[in-house]
């Protein structure tokens, strides 16, 4: 989407417009918008918010080399409070990017006080734009949940990786197996791990046992998808208006901008 639209996108933004991004990590699909702005001007402010001080140092000294002329400001810390510190340093319009799919990873009532509470920090003249996955066929998404490669898997086994890391656990990860399935009612992807034998599991700094049957599941992850009606009440409810929406060729995927209303 951003291949075809980042121009488009950032076409009529103010020309002193700040780049925002909420967990910008390797600010790889960034990089689409940030040359698309400086096609339009000298200079530009990015100012990355990121939970890991060391992909903020990362991705900013790689866009510094390729784009001598990006100011950047990055920020290591939780959403909230890197806006809240932000507004102290940047005075004029913004463009806040919420790119990926992590708004998702929240129930519909927790999306829309996230999306409450961005608006109620944005200025008139401020931006929004936020990737929301679309409603797609349970086949589709179990497919992309479960992949051949096995990457969702061992992203969800690490949750009890870190556990035996962090917190003194005994999980033997061979004993459980990864299970995405679709439930098309509430609109979500949901994650579990199955037990593959009935065990109990020590977790040492705890100093609990947990036990587990054969077959019984830890509901460890939700990603919630939305239709466009559904896109257009969470907008609404959120107390912001849609100024554009792009998607990609299959529909799968959509980036929406908002403004406060």
């Amino acid at each position: 989407i951003l291949t075809n639209y980042a121009v488009e996108i950032v076409d009529e933004l103010p020309s002193d417009i700040t780049l925002v991004e909420l967990g910008s990590g390797s600010a790889v699909k960034t990089r689409l918008l940030i040359k698309a702005l400086l096609a339009q001007r000298n200079t530009l402010r990015f100012t990355p918010i990121d939970i890991s001080k060391s992909a903020l140092k990362k991705s900013s000294e790689d866009l510094l080399e390729d784009h001598p002329s990006l100011r950047i400001l990055a920020v290591a810390g939780e959403y909230q409070d890197g806006m809240a510190a932000l507004k102290e340093e940047n005075s004029g319009p913004e463009l806040i990017l919420w790119l990926g799919s992590s708004i998702g990873n929240l129930t519909r009532p927790e999306s829309f006080a996230f999306l409450s509470g961005i608006q109620k920090s944005m200025s008139f003249q401020d931006r929004l734009l936020v990737g929301i996955d679309l409603r797609k066929s349970s086949t589709v998404l179990e497919l992309a949940y479960d992949d051949a490669a096995k990457v969702t898997a061992a992203f969800n086994l690490n949750i009890l990786k870190r556990i035996n890391t962090e917190l003194g656990g005994q999980f033997d990860l061979s004993s459980f197996k990864h299970l995405a399935r679709y439930d098309e009612k509430e609109g979500r992807v949901e994650m579990h791990l199955v037990s593959l034998a009935t065990q109990m599991v020590r977790i040492d700094d705890l100093d609990q046992k947990i036990s587990f049957v054969e077959g019984e599941q830890i509901h460890t992850e939700n990603s919630y998808k939305y239709s466009r009606k559904e896109i257009d009440t969470l907008v609404a409810r959120s107390g912001l208006s849609l100024d554009g929406q792009w998607f990609d060729a299959q529909n799968r995927f959509s980036l929406n901008l908002m403004r406060r209303r």
